[in-house]
């Protein structure tokens, strides 16, 4: 007999898996909500930057913020610690594979950047009256997933490259305050030029380059399309560290 036509297929699969981390998504929903609380509150605060600097410089800064938040105080430390409590053995012996464990986990937190980056868009036009084009709005919306894309993967290659959960919460932890804090002071060029033009380059300015234009389609550029490209090599090499050196169990 051929077992393999009882098998599942690898859709039924993937939609078994994200039905089951989105469970899980909302009854650790406090972190959540703290993700985007962070940047929402940011975003109320800063009126004298809107006036400033303009309503979608705060925004895409805002964003960025909560991007790093989900993808590695909110993700890598979730895969952690979910990896040593042992939840990634007991689905290996299970017909999902390698792909769609670690695709589920990912398409969730997508799901909850899309999530914040909307409310964010809320907040915005009724509390900061910072309106956008339709355009600004639906492309604001796809770059922000593309751009979390680049945070997902640095914290899997964190998660890969660190056994210890505890270790990966402090590691995540300090990557997080260096890109936003040396990030949102160093674009300032209060650290230098030299510093300016490595944050420019970094992830954090990367990606609110990308965003910054893809609210203002407009403005767009060399300098946009350059942070595009550099957002696609992040992503690709951030992947290829963390499928490499991912391990299943934190033995």
């Amino acid at each position: 007999m051929d077992t393999r036509k009882h098998l599942p297929s690898r859709r039924s699969v993937f939609l078994s898996l994200f039905n089951a981390d989105l469970r899980i998504l909302w009854r650790n929903r406090r972190s959540s909500i703290m993700a985007t609380l962070v940047p929402l509150i940011i975003l109320i605060s800063w009126k004298g930057v809107v006036i400033t600097m303009g309503g979608p410089f705060a925004m895409a800064s805002c964003i960025t913020i909560g991007l790093i938040a989900v993808g590695l105080m909110g993700y890598a430390n979730a895969t952690a610690n979910a990896r040593e409590k042992g939840i990634f053995q007991r689905l290996r012996v299970t017909p999902a594979g390698a792909f769609e464990i670690i695709a589920s986990r990912i398409a969730v937190q997508l799901f909850q950047m899309a999530i914040m980056t909307s409310i964010l868009f809320i907040a915005a036009y009724f509390i900061d009256h910072i309106v956008l084009s339709m355009g600004g709005y639906i492309i604001g919306l796809f770059a922000s997933l593309l751009c979390g894309a680049v945070f997902l993967s640095l914290g899997l290659a964190i998660v890969a490259l660190i056994a210890s959960a505890e270790t990966v919460n402090a590691v995540a932890r300090f990557v997080y305050i260096a890109l936003v804090v040396v990030g949102a002071i160093g674009e300032l060029g209060v650290l230098g030029d030299m510093a300016k033009k490595i944050i420019q380059w970094s992830p954090y300015g990367s990606v609110k380059t990308l965003l910054l234009a893809a609210m203002q389609p407009s403005t767009w550029d060399t300098r946009t399309t350059e942070a595009l490209v550099i957002s696609f090599i992040y992503c690709f090499v951030f992947t290829l560290i963390g499928m490499r050196w991912f391990k299943w169990s934190s033995n």
